[in-house]
């Protein structure tokens, strides 16, 4: 929405300046020939006209707006999230369980929690979610042309991808957000068919102290939330498997 009524008032302002030369430019064409002055007398003129002057500021004007166009560029929804996360990178936090409807969302809550933002690039962060001694999880945030796609990288202990793996989905908003919610995709409907109405949160509150990972599915009342304290980093874990 923002783009296109920036879009819409560069259009709008270039058509009136368009406007503007072609009259400029016109208006020196019929004073040279209604006062009788053939083109190459008007070649041998010693100053530009007044509407050559005008017409040449108004290219000008033109090109400077262009070039404006073009510098303000609109946020990627990815950039609010990366800027929060990238100063994280390397460390570890250690979080709990704040709300979960499954009986094995009890048991994960017994166990030790640990996030650590472990790769950062502009394009993708990697973050291993270690439940107790279990290395398996892994999130992974990419940013896409339009948005950000988060995965679920699950593996056994010997690195090899486990059965259920890679579902996850993207998001669909165009503004950058620090809290972005992701639908499930099509690969996760197939793999995973009760996940199809799935939708994740990853979020890092607006002062940076804490952050969340969340899963709804509002069809079935499901909720999963864990929340962890990015104040306080803890020791650097393990590799994921």
């Amino acid at each position: 929405m923002v783009l296109a009524n920036r879009a819409s008032v560069f259009q709008r302002r270039t058509t009136v300046l368009a406007r503007y030369v072609v009259r400029a430019w016109s208006a020196d064409v019929l004073v040279g020939w209604s006062g009788g002055v053939s083109p190459a007398a008007a070649s041998r003129r010693k100053g530009p006209s007044c509407s050559i002057v005008t017409m040449r500021n108004a290219l000008l004007l033109l090109l400077a707006l262009t070039a404006g166009c073009r510098t303000a560029s609109a946020p990627h929804p990815a950039d609010a999230l990366w800027s929060a996360l990238r100063p994280l990178c390397g460390q570890a936090f250690e979080g709990k369980l704040v709300e979960g409807t499954e009986p094995s969302d009890a048991e994960i809550g017994k166990q030790r929690l640990v996030m650590h933002v472990r790769q950062c690039s502009d394009d993708e962060i990697r973050i291993p979610f270690q439940v107790g001694e279990n290395r398996s999880r892994t999130w992974v945030l990419t940013r896409t042309p339009d948005g950000v796609r988060l995965k679920h990288d699950h593996r056994h202990e010997d690195g090899t991808e486990d059965r259920i793996t890679q579902y996850g989905g993207d998001t669909r908003v165009t503004a950058a957000s620090r809290s972005l919610d992701f639908y499930a995709d099509a690969y996760t409907a197939n793999l995973i068919p009760t996940a199809a109405p799935n939708i994740w949160t990853v979020a890092v509150d607006e002062r940076g102290r804490t952050f969340t990972y969340a899963l709804r599915r509002e069809t079935q009342g499901r909720r999963f939330r864990v929340e962890f304290d990015l104040t306080t980093p803890v020791a650097t874990p393990p590799d994921p498997w």
